[in-house]
């Protein structure tokens, strides 16, 4: 686990809630406090769908994986311009705070990529927590197994890909 501490608040901001960067994440949960807090369990709720089919293909043209029962949350791209509507106006959150996953395919191409020796179902989440507060705003990042092992390959594995990712994406 690794905590990093955004200096460039506006850039970073501007690829969370303008830009694609992080759409492919799930969102385990999301609060964001303004006048008042607004809160998000991240839970996908397909049945709303049922009688759109228009509604399904329109996700799935779009490059959404389809929602499986392995992966039952939302995805940045469906909520983000949700979010960016509660952050508009002339004053900044009071505070904030989101937590971000990988899919179950995305666990499993990440442990390949790495050729990591862990069975992918005993990995629970990959994740990645932004929180703004008191005018900071850090990332950590953070792994959850099913099983006890002193091996931390996997976290720092993890804490590798989402500095080059950042990097990448030139967030600092």
């Amino acid at each position: 686990m690794i905590a990093l501490q955004i200096e460039h608040v506006g850039g970073f901001m501007n690829q969370l809630l303008l830009k694609e960067t992080f759409d492919r994440f799930l969102v385990s949960e999301a609060q964001i406090t303004t006048f008042t807090t607004f809160t998000i369990d991240g839970q996908s709720h397909p049945e709303f769908y049922e009688d759109d089919t228009s509604a399904n293909d329109g996700r799935e043209a779009a490059g959404t994986e389809a929602q499986t029962h392995c992966d039952p949350l939302v995805r940045w791209k469906e909520i983000r311009s949700f979010c960016v509507q509660i952050f508009k106006g002339r004053r900044l959150p009071l505070s904030f705070r989101f937590v971000f996953q990988l899919s179950r395919g995305q666990i499993r191409r990440f442990m390949e990529k790495n050729d990591l020796n862990y069975d992918p179902e005993d990995v629970l989440g990959l994740f990645l927590n932004i929180q703004y507060r008191n005018h900071a705003l850090t990332v950590t990042t953070g792994s959850s197994l099913r099983i006890f092992t002193l091996d931390h390959t996997l976290d720092q594995a993890w804490d590798q890909y989402v500095q080059k990712f950042f990097n990448t994406c030139g967030l600092d």
